[in-house]
């Protein structure tokens, strides 16, 4: 079993790198054990002051508000050099990981259709496939469902979703994601919902940095020939909007791993964005014109009748390129009787679908986001997705609240 992984780009920086650039991944065969009081990150080790966003001045030089300077300079890292590439800089001492810490400045013009294009080109590599041990709730494994390509325009049929792209020690890295409604703003939502292992490494490591996300990506579906060429207007119809401020589970912090699954149960995080080239006056619901209402209290596998996960898996067969779905019936995958059961569903997506949103039936009868790709196989024939509860709810309220004033 794998975590499904962001795919790796070819690129770092501006240095290239071969398309054979592997990101290694490890068996998943645990996932963190649920407990009575855990909880989402809590207003004590948030600030309930948003982060102000970075521009550029007149000359072209990105600029960097004090308050992101102060809680960068807590870390001793030298800020003057950061808008000149100081972000590269992995070193785990300088590596922001607490929640409260979360900083991801605007650097305009980053992601350029060639960045953009690159950062899902890399294969996984083969892991086990073996899920024995189970001794939770486990149904039978599904049978693999081909996942089929999502109608072109893109924004006609899925106008929620996109990419998800970041840079991490390992390279430029991208995963899928959804536009979900925020209460705070009815209409108006800057909120975007993914995987906790697309925007924070987890135990061994801090948040990624120049997340940002791309609605309706290639809405055409062009080829990758035709990308070769392809305008960012193109690449990139709705914009592209950075993470202002992101939340994860503190299990995903504490616990998270590539290695081992721990954390999988509580894989999600909630991002609050701006657009890069500055407020236009529309919110992204606006501008794509939906959002999804997030379910915390979705209907037992057994009165679920489908799920439809949507993502742009990056490793082959696929190139990272194009949106597809898998729709079927689910069933639970539980690796302890203690563990909370996640949702599984047959699928052959691979990584790069990481994040990508869960469809299903709502208590109301209405299509609501009920959970994200995050753990699958090797063979790629399933994929398994934490199901949304009171760590969830706690996560997603937080960062609306953060903003509610805005």
């Amino acid at each position: 079993m794998r975590l499904i992984r962001p795919a790796l780009t070819a690129r770092q920086g501006s240095a290239r790198r071969t398309r054979s650039s592997v990101l290694a991944v490890a068996a998943v065969t645990a996932v963190l054990a649920l407990t009575a009081t855990a909880c989402g990150p809590s207003e004590d080790n948030a600030s309930d002051k948003p982060s102000s966003a970075a521009g550029q001045s007149s000359d072209g030089k990105i600029t960097i508000p004090d308050d992101l300077k102060d809680r960068l300079k807590e870390h001793g890292i030298d800020l003057d050099q950061w808008k000149n590439g100081e972000w590269k800089n992995w070193d785990k001492d300088q590596w922001l990981r607490e929640a409260k810490d979360f900083v991801n400045p605007i650097i305009e013009g980053l992601w350029d259709p060639d960045r953009m294009r690159d950062a899902d080109k890399s294969p996984e590599q083969p892991v086990d496939n073996d899920i024995s041990g189970d001794v939770g709730v486990t149904d039978p494994t599904p049978a693999p469902v081909q996942a089929a390509g999502v109608r072109t325009p893109y924004h006609a049929n899925a106008a929620e979703s996109g990419k998800l792209l970041f840079d991490s020690p390992e390279g430029s890295m991208v995963c899928s994601a959804t536009v979900v409604k925020d209460p705070a703003h009815p209409g108006r939502s800057n909120l975007v919902w993914t995987a906790g292992h697309c925007v924070h490494a987890g135990k061994k490591g801090g948040w990624y940095r120049n997340i940002a996300f791309v609605p309706s990506y290639n809405n055409r579906g062009l080829s990758t020939a035709e990308l070769q060429k392809a305008t960012k207007q193109e690449i990139a119809p709705y914009g592209v909007w950075w993470g202002q401020w992101a939340q994860t589970s503190d299990q995903w912090i504490s616990q998270g791993s590539s290695i081992g699954g721990q954390g999988a149960p509580y894989d999600f995080a909630v991002l609050h964005v701006t657009p890069e080239k500055g407020s236009t006056g529309k919110s992204l619901e606006e501008t794509v014109g939906s959002a999804l209402p997030v379910e915390f209290n979705a209907p037992a596998v057994p009165n679920i009748d489908s799920m439809t996960a949507t993502g742009f898996p990056a490793a082959p067969p696929y190139d990272g390129q194009k949106a597809f779905q898998c729709a079927d019936k689910p069933g639970r995958l539980s690796l302890t009787a203690q563990d909370p059961t996640m949702y599984r569903i047959g699928c052959t997506m691979t990584g790069g679908a990481s994040g990508g949103g869960w469809v299903a039936a709502g208590q109301d009868g209405k299509p609501a986001l009920v959970s994200n790709t995050s753990i699958g196989p090797v063979t790629a024939g399933w994929l398994a997705g934490p199901r949304f509860g009171k760590e969830a709810k706690g996560v997603y309220e937080s960062v609306s609240k953060k903003y509610a004033g805005q």
